[in-house]
């Protein structure tokens, strides 16, 4: 291969053209192309940590959203559970009032009704001895032909009755 032989002097002509391209290739590179890629990567590497430093902003908000929400909520069932207990104690109180009335009310009537019922039973007592006075009158008469009186009758009664 030709291109190896190091007696020719197509070798040295060649080696020059190969330094100067390399020294146009590598300057233009250096010159223009990477710095512009240096600024790309360093664009992205600032939007990155931007993004990033926004990212972690958002969460310490997010967090503190969230610390403030368990915090409501803990606070509302808090109040839930107070007013719970208030409206327990105030229905109880109002049951207890309730059954206060009642108990009286029943009482009252009770009361009213063994009074209705004395009475009922004194009637009741009085017309039976009226009612059995009037029947030993009437067996004595049969058996003895003579009627006694209406307060002999009426104490025997009372007597057998009572």
């Amino acid at each position: 291969m030709p291109q190896f032989e190091f007696s020719s002097a197509i070798l040295w002509s060649q080696l020059v053209w190969l330094a100067i391209f390399f020294v146009v290739l590598y300057f233009g590179i250096v010159r223009f192309t990477l710095p512009k890629v240096g600024r790309v990567m360093q664009a992205r590497e600032d939007q990155v940590s931007g993004d990033l430093a926004n990212a972690e902003s958002a969460k310490a908000a997010a967090d503190r959203m969230a610390a403030d929400y368990d915090a409501g909520v803990a606070a509302a069932q808090e109040t839930a559970r107070a007013r719970l207990v208030e409206a327990r104690a105030a229905a109880s109180a109002a049951l207890e009032a309730q059954l206060k009335a009642s108990h009286d009310a029943i009482a009252t009537k009770t009361a009213a009704a063994e009074a209705d019922l004395g009475k009922a039973r004194d009637r009741a007592m009085g017309e039976i001895e009226g009612v059995a006075a009037t029947a030993a009158a009437d067996i004595v008469e049969r058996l003895t032909g003579t009627r006694p009186s209406d307060t002999i009758a009426g104490n025997a009664a009372r007597l057998a009755i009572g």
